[in-house]
């Protein structure tokens, strides 16, 4: 895939990743307008959380540049860190505070857009607000995480393996969020095994990536 010559949302410009020694991906580039989703696939160990994590500034790029919005997320990290919402394995819950607590901990970090109740109603866990986040089940933990991104309106959604505990109404629902959080010209850059629903979106098969002369 090669980057739009024209700016959009996020691009990747030649990205380069080692792990261990090991080569994962090399002069990687895409991009992703407002309203886009690129969907990352490929087994395990090809590189697509370590792609999120050089993404989301936990990983540094061996090479190569991550642009949001025409600005380089290096040199001007602060547009990128306030639109940036990042969903990875661990759900980020602190258990001690109830389902409505975690979440307004999160907004007061800055999030903006939907407010605790649109979240929590958005996700279908309005009826465990006051629950204590230690209490619930794995599938309902998933949920919590996934309304914390619900908090958010526009921006870039980094979603790595979302769907995993989700039952198959609570994945219906994921759907529903990401097409909203699309149409208000959000972006989302997903990981996953399971195949979603995701009309328009490009897809990038990081297993198909040739880096034996890289």
């Amino acid at each position: 895939m090669t980057a739009a010559t024209q700016p959009a949302g996020l691009v990747a410009d030649h990205l380069r990743c080692e792990r261990g020694g090991r080569l994962l991906f090399a002069d990687l580039c895409f991009a992703v307008a407002p309203g886009g989703a690129l969907l990352l696939t490929g087994p395990n160990g090809a590189g697509k959380t370590s792609l999120m994590r050089v993404l989301s500034g936990l990983l540094p790029a061996r090479a190569g540049r991550i642009l949001w919005q025409g600005r380089d997320t290096v040199e001007e990290p602060g547009p990128w860190r306030r639109a940036l919402a990042w969903l990875g394995h661990d759900n980020a819950i602190k258990p001690q505070l109830s389902v409505a607590e975690n979440l307004a901990f999160w907004s007061r970090l800055g999030a903006s857009g939907h407010s605790v109740p649109e979240a929590l109603e958005e996700t279908g866990i309005g009826h465990l607000a006051d629950l204590p986040a230690a209490m619930l089940s794995a599938g309902q933990r998933r949920r919590l995480a996934l309304a914390r991104l619900a908090l958010t309106r526009g921006g870039c959604w980094l979603m790595d393996e979302p769907t995993v505990t989700l039952d198959s109404a609570s994945l219906a629902r994921l759907g529903t969020m990401i097409a909203r959080h699309r149409a208000d010209g959000g972006i989302a850059v997903i990981a996953s095994h399971d195949a979603l629903d995701l009309p328009g979106a490009q897809a990038l098969d990081l297993g198909a990536l040739d880096t034996a002369r890289a």
